[in-house]
């Protein structure tokens, strides 16, 4: 138990960090050509991320059709990357943030399929890792008097942190792409988590927002979705490297599901506001 609250304390500190950080910047450029791909927006891995960002509210644009303020201060903006492997069972992404001296500044969880399509592979896989994207609250907050460089929390894979140096700031918009088209068109730990520890601290305290209810898990990749008796779906949940702790999503939004004394719970923000589900799962 106390090594569960620990990896949850941990795990909040590098949400709010990594939240402060990218909030700072205010454009996400997107390649039209990832590394390891030999052709312009294979498998819609362009499309498929400018309409992710877009989406969550990062102003969104192609590297060879930048703003005039972007084009003037490249430091205004994040170069996504892909990091990305396949072989004949499972393809895995992991979406890579890099400021304009090539730092990484934040790298998502990894996703996987194991879908034989190529397509459809990487659509899973990158949605997968956009998830620890979409439980950030992202608003752009611009950094006006900043001269010195911060220190950007980098989460791998494996949910460890190290420190990346940066100079950057940040942005917001939403703009909906159509997914199906198979074209482009051309066209730190910072200062400012010093309550980080009583914002943990004080997850146990947020109000329930709904009464015990109990869930039906089915398997699916990397994960299970879990389903009431009608049966709905109510939620999807994604393994960490945390046992008992999973990325739960759902129309809702995106949070952290975690046992806690034989309970379940979702925690997540809507409007800046803390949400807390109870249930049991039956696996």
């Amino acid at each position: 138990m106390k090594n569960l609250f620990s990896c949850l304390f941990l795990v909040f500190i590098f949400s709010l960090g990594l939240q402060a950080q990218l909030n700072e910047y205010k454009y996400i450029i997107i390649p039209k050509n990832f590394k390891g791909f030999k052709d312009e927006n294979q498998y819609k891995t362009s499309t498929l991320l400018k309409y992710l960002f877009t989406k969550k509210g990062f102003e969104t644009y192609y590297e060879d059709d930048l703003p005039s303020d972007l084009n003037t201060n490249r430091c205004l903006g994040l170069l996504a990357q892909l990091d990305h492997t396949t072989s004949m069972f499972v393809t895995k992404a992991s979406i890579v943030l890099e400021d304009c001296n090539s730092n990484e500044v934040y790298k998502s969880l990894e996703g996987r399929s194991k879908e034989k399509d190529y397509t459809s592979s990487y659509k899973e896989a990158i949605e997968m890792a956009f998830t620890s994207i979409n439980s950030l609250n992202y608003k752009y907050n611009p950094v006006e008097t900043k001269s010195v460089s911060t220190t950007a929390v980098v989460i791998d894979a494996e949910g460890k942190g190290e420190p990346s140096e940066n100079k950057g700031r940040q942005t917001t918009t939403a703009v909906e792409e159509n997914l199906t088209q198979s074209e482009i068109t051309p066209n730190p730990k910072t200062a400012a988590i010093e309550n980080t520890a009583v914002v943990a601290a004080s997850t146990s305290t947020i109000p329930k927002t709904s009464d015990s209810y109990v869930l039906y898990a089915q398997e699916i990749p990397n994960g299970y979705q879990l389903v009431d008796s009608t049966p709905k779906i109510r939620l999807k949940i994604y393994q960490t490297s945390i046992p008992e702790v999973y990325i739960g999503v759902n129309e809702k939004g995106s949070g952290l599901v975690y046992k806690r004394s034989n309970q379940w719970y979702f925690e997540y923000y809507v409007s800046g506001q803390a949400q807390l589900e109870e249930f049991t799962i039956k696996f």
